[in-house]
């Protein structure tokens, strides 16, 4: 049997630029300051002046901003919806009469539409993708101009997750020459060839004019030292009122290579002439490199084969909701890479552009999900997670009418990104009963199950069989706008897809849990190529890709802990995440270091030794807390891929020196507690020290310090993480603490928010006070934009107080 090898050559674009759009083209301008909002406009109607509204910045997320309630759903972290406005007052200038004007969302949480001047520009229902809307017949040339925003998030309980409300993404005024670059109009892939490399450039130009232009299309392409290493002019016709497409070749030889280590990126420069005359430009970032899929042997990054160590994540960060700044995404995506994560799952939407813009920079592989239901809703628990009666709502509604559109516009706002390696078209559509079904379900002798699975077939649920129709018309969708990259899914009902094309639409496939179909699957479907897509925690998933060559990786639910999703009251959210709300490291995150990464670690967490007469309890959840009743049997868990290891405490060995476990990937003693100093020594095979670590017994709590700032602010980085830490007399820090912060600024700077990280903690999120939990808790602070000093003191009860004093510049 002849077998499929899918290679996939290309380059990416990279649309970050600091001070520009992500959209390429144009003169962009940031308008995210001095907007205004309001709850209780209950006109369908915008108004022109925002009397009584709030002030705000975007990006903005209402619902995070509220009180978290009871009487709310569950899946969506116990916080509310509602009907919002927002409204903008701006001065276009007359001299930009006769140009194009644009407003770009890169995102609005949902169902939004946007008006200027009274006028309605359009609507976008769904929450995620990115839009653009021509505002020019609408607009007043040298006056003020009134843009307003109706989001409708009235359907609160419409996802599983946490989604915020509002316009939790940043916004842009775009000025275009008539005749300019189509939004996402730069697309660049390159083909290699041993040694040389050819990008291969593709620019649409639109002619919004009312006669035919004439044009030179320049590229320039720069190495990662700022070197022009090739270049092109092409001319091209364009008629009045059309779009063309011109194509380009651009040669390098030896081409420096992006990949996880050493993530190289070109800056390529496009130039649009008119009668020698620039009148646009585009400058994005790209690279070189290749991937290979293959059935057998699993992924290839420039020829290497490598295991994606993958992890989903959701889209908000805790206390910040959804409107997440760059430096917090910058800051848990390097956190996340320490583990020895490779790569994430934009579970279940697009993200904000900024995380693709990290990923091409740190290094880290996407698969770029769209969707989480197609044409009927899923179940939304209302109660706590799989619990209750559930709720219908959801965005199955739009998918008909706005499916594809949604996944050509992801596609094509992406696609120029160095970091996504598949397109995603759907996450566990196929979920047995939730809402299709086939008759495998029944179970039976030519099925291979000998009891129904998920309640039996349900024959007036809808017909497992339309996922493979529905599945092909939005592969076909990716495939109009890029090629070059894999088609897959997250497969939830393996056994029943199987029975349907669905897997058969996708070009790689996604199996979400279901590891047991792993070695089946791959004798049944030679030239599938198969990876765990939403995967557990637990040793055996991790083995069960480790020791499968055929198996080119795993993706764990979840790499973040994530608002929504939530179990019954009190839970904010699912506690799953290697990292927590707060952006620290999880015990299981440790634990998942010891598993993924190379370089020597250990790590050592503490618990009540399980009675000898109960479960042999070894957990990778244990937090490092040294601080028990002297004698108490605790059980010593040390998590490390260390050939061996001993255990210390004040310095002398206790129990003996132990073999790494790899059935469990956890070595442990049970041994009385007495107060001190407990240490982990990694040891090679010959007993040579290759890695330390120590918990320390504390007193009472008796300060607050900063263990970690910025000092400097800037208009690039305007967003200061502040981590405090509760420790005793000697520096110690107090594991135990649950003492309560309050935080005071004075200067140009706001508190976003405090958050320590603890999941059942469902008290005031938007005051200036707020425990710490596991002794920290992180302060977010957002320069207002003037220059000057700021000072940001923290105190509570009885604890010495501590502060920091920040710089802002322009």
């Amino acid at each position: 049997m002849k077998t499929k090898i899918i290679i996939l050559l290309f380059s990416w674009i990279l649309l970050y630029q600091p001070t520009g759009a992500q959209v390429s083209f144009g003169e962009p301008e940031l308008i995210t300051d001095a907007w205004y909002f309001s709850l209780h406009h209950t006109d369908d109607k915008p108004v022109q002046k925002f009397d009584n509204w709030q002030k705000v910045n975007l990006p903005h997320d209402w619902s995070v901003k509220s009180l978290l309630s009871p009487t709310l759903a569950s899946a969506t972290g116990y916080l509310p919806g509602g009907i919002g406005w927002y409204g903008k007052s701006l001065f276009i200038p007359s001299d930009k009469e006769g140009k194009k004007v644009y407003l770009y969302f890169e995102g609005v949480y949902n169902r939004s539409e946007v008006f200027i001047n009274g006028q309605s520009l359009g609507k976008r229902p769904n929450g995620y993708i990115s839009f653009m809307y021509d505002a020019t017949p609408y607009v007043l040339f040298g006056r003020e101009n009134v843009v307003t925003v109706r989001v409708d998030h009235s359907q609160s309980a419409d996802s599983r997750w946490y989604t915020g409300s509002g316009i939790y993404r940043k916004v842009w005024l775009i000025y275009a020459h008539p005749v300019h670059i189509a939004p996402w109009g730069v697309y660049a892939y390159p083909e290699i060839d041993k040694n040389r490399g050819t990008l291969k450039v593709e620019v649409e130009m639109e002619n919004g004019s009312d006669q035919a232009a004439s044009l030179t299309i320049v590229n320039e392409l720069y190495a990662p030292d700022g070197k022009k290493v090739a270049g092109t002019q092409n001319k091209v016709s364009i008629p009045a009122g059309t779009n063309r497409k011109t194509n380009a070749d651009l040669h390098v030889n030896h081409p420096a290579l992006w990949s996880l280590a050493s993530p190289s990126l070109y800056t390529l420069k496009t130039q649009v002439l008119k009668d020698g005359r620039e009148i646009d430009r585009s400058t994005v970032t790209t690279g070189f490199r290749t991937f290979t899929f293959h059935p057998d042997k699993g992924f290839a990054l420039n020829g290497e084969w490598t295991k994606m160590k993958g992890v989903c994540i959701h889209h908000d960060a805790g206390v910040l909701g959804a409107a997440v700044p760059r430096e917090v995404w910058k800051q848990r995506l390097l956190t996340l890479k320490e583990i020895g994560c490779n790569a994430i799952r934009t579970t279940h939407n697009p993200q904000a552009p900024e995380v693709y813009d990290l990923c091409d920079e740190l290094g880290l592989l996407v698969m770029n999900e769209a969707f989480d239901e197609w044409e009927f809703p899923k179940r939304k628990w209302l109660e706590g997670w799989n619990v209750g009666t559930p709720g219908y709502q959801g965005s199955y509604d739009f998918f008909e009418e706005w499916g594809e559109k949604d996944l050509e516009d992801m596609v094509r706002r992406d696609r120029n990104h160095l970091c996504v390696f598949a397109w995603s078209i759907g996450n566990e559509v196929d979920y047995p009963n939730d809402p299709y079904s086939h008759p495998v379900l029944d179970g039976g002798r030519d099925t291979g199950f000998t009891q129904p699975m998920f309640g039996g077939y349900k024959k007036d649920a809808p017909d497992a069989m339309r996922l493979g129709d529905i599945a092909k018309r939005l592969a076909a969708a990716v495939k109009r706008y890029d090629a070059t990259r894999p088609v897959t899914a997250g497969l939830a009902g393996v056994a029943m897809s199987n029975q349907t094309a669905y897997p058969g639409a996708l070009d790689i496939a996604g199996y979400n849990y279901t590891e047991s179909f792993y070695l089946s699957d791959h004798e049944k479907y030679p030239e599938r190529v198969i990876y765990g897509s939403e995967n557990g925690h637990g040793m055996e998933a991790w083995k069960a890709v480790r020791d499968n060559e055929h198996i080119f990786g795993q993706f764990l639910w979840t790499g973040l802990d994530y608002l929504g999703e939530s179990g019954r009251w009190p839970s904010r959210g699912l506690y799953t995440g290697l990292v927590d709300f707060a952006g620290f490291i999880k015990p299981r995150g440790y634990f998942r270091q010891s598993l993924w990464t190379d370089k020597p670690m250990a790590y050592l967490g503490t618990y009540p030794a399980p009675p000898s007469t109960g479960r042999n309890v070894i957990s990778t959840d244990a937090h490092p807390i040294w601080n028990y009743n002297e004698g108490d049997l605790i059980r010593v868990v040390c998590y490390t891929h260390a050939p061996q290891v001993r255990l210390e405490l004040n310095g002398r060995m206790v129990g003996e020196t132990k073999a790494y476990d790899d059935r469990t990937g956890v070595v442990y003693w049970d041994i009385p507690y007495r107060k001190g100093t407990l240490e982990a020594v990694g040891l090679d095979a010959s007993g040579k020290e290759l890695c330390r670590y120590a918990i320390r017994s504390s007193e009472r709590p008796y300060a607050i310090v900063v263990e970690e700032s910025a000092t400097k602010l800037s208009k690039r980085q305007p967003v200061a993480r502040i981590v405090l830490r509760i420790v005793d007399e000697n520096g110690t820090p107090v594991m135990l603490s649950d003492d309560e912060i309050s935080c005071r600024i004075q200067g140009p700077a706001r508190l976003l928010g405090l958050e320590a990280g603890n999941n059942q903690d469902m008290s005031d999120y938007t005051d200036h006070k707020h425990r710490v939990y596991h002794g920290r808790i992180v302060a977010y602070i957002q320069a207002e934009g003037q220059a000057g000093t700021i000072n940001v003191e923290f105190t509570s009860p009885w604890l010495k107080k501590t502060g920091i004093e920040i710089q802002y510049s322009e």
